[in-house]
């Protein structure tokens, strides 16, 4: 009974210690959880006031997914890329710049483009009426296909010096946004990819290059089995050509054994040899 009363005893003094261990941590994430929403709220607050704040952070986001898939900048994909087109119907050429520009086996290449659509997106999200929450999924609808019609206007997928697909990616950093947009209106990608648009989140657009490496892969391999046929080949034909010069060597001995014998009875060995002559 006093051993088991020293157990129950030491049982409750370490459950009291790690009561208060598990409080410290929750008062210490509670902390954390603070901060980490006042640099959220900073950040937000940050981006709705600058539209090229907004789309150096799609940039950043679209980089670190490029990075993290695997895919290394300067081999396969440009970052910011400039291009010179050529102006229509007498206008003026213009300089172009993409985000990102994937390099796709076969020479062919996948233009990819950050549009950030985040203010009218928080206002909704934030709205506590319903009057206000609809003018700002209006209002972001709007910004989407707003973005939808620029670059479709920009014309990617035509651009001079690379050979591009049908369509441009555009990537919506905010995957909430995205799919927000594509519950409201069930039209919109549809009507995106009509106009050579492919709409993508981070989750989808992770997906594409998870594909895109693996088709670099695959590439890769397909390089390696030719280095090794080409390498074979070489090979035989280094194997094939030695074994001709080896036997036009083992001719070219025999010949020379057969004079050497000749030569040898003439010398020394055969009847009225030379050493024999001399000898007499």
């Amino acid at each position: 009974i006093n051993e088991f009363r020293q157990r129950v005893e030491r049982v409750q003094t370490e459950s009291t210690t790690g009561v208060t261990e598990l409080k410290t941590l929750i008062g210490t994430l509670g902390t954390l959880n603070q901060a980490l929403t006042e640099e959220a709220r900073n950040l937000s607050t940050a981006l709705r006031g600058s539209s090229k704040a907004q789309g150096d952070w799609g940039e950043f986001i679209l980089r670190d997914l490029l990075d993290k898939a695997g895919l290394r900048e300067g081999e396969q994909y440009v970052f910011q890329q400039s291009f010179a087109v050529e102006g229509e119907n007498g206008e003026r050429s213009r300089s172009v710049r993409t985000d990102v520009v994937v390099s796709l086996p076969g020479g062919r290449s996948l233009v990819i483009d950050s549009k950030v659509s985040l203010t009218a997106y928080t206002d909704c999200v934030n709205a506590t009426e319903d009057d206000a929450r609809k003018a700002a999924l209006k209002q972001h609808m709007a910004s989407m296909r707003g973005h939808i019609s620029g670059l479709a206007k920009a014309g990617y997928h035509n651009l001079p010096g690379i050979e591009a697909p049908d369509f441009v990616v555009m990537f919506i950093p905010i995957e909430p946004a995205f799919l927000m947009a594509l519950q409201c209106d069930g039209e919109l990608w549809a009507d995106a990819y009509k106009r050579g648009i492919l709409l993508v989140g981070p989750t989808t657009l992770l997906y594409v290059i998870r594909i895109i490496n693996v088709l670099w892969r695959q590439e890769r391999q397909a390089r390696n089995v030719q280095d090794v046929m080409k390498r074979g080949t070489e090979l035989y034909e280094k194997f094939a050509g030695f074994v001709t010069d080896m036997e036009l060597i083992g001719d070219s001995l025999r010949k020379t054994d057969k004079h050497y014998g000749e030569a040898m009875k003439k010398l020394a060995d055969g009847r009225g040899n030379l050493i024999r002559q001399v000898e007499m």
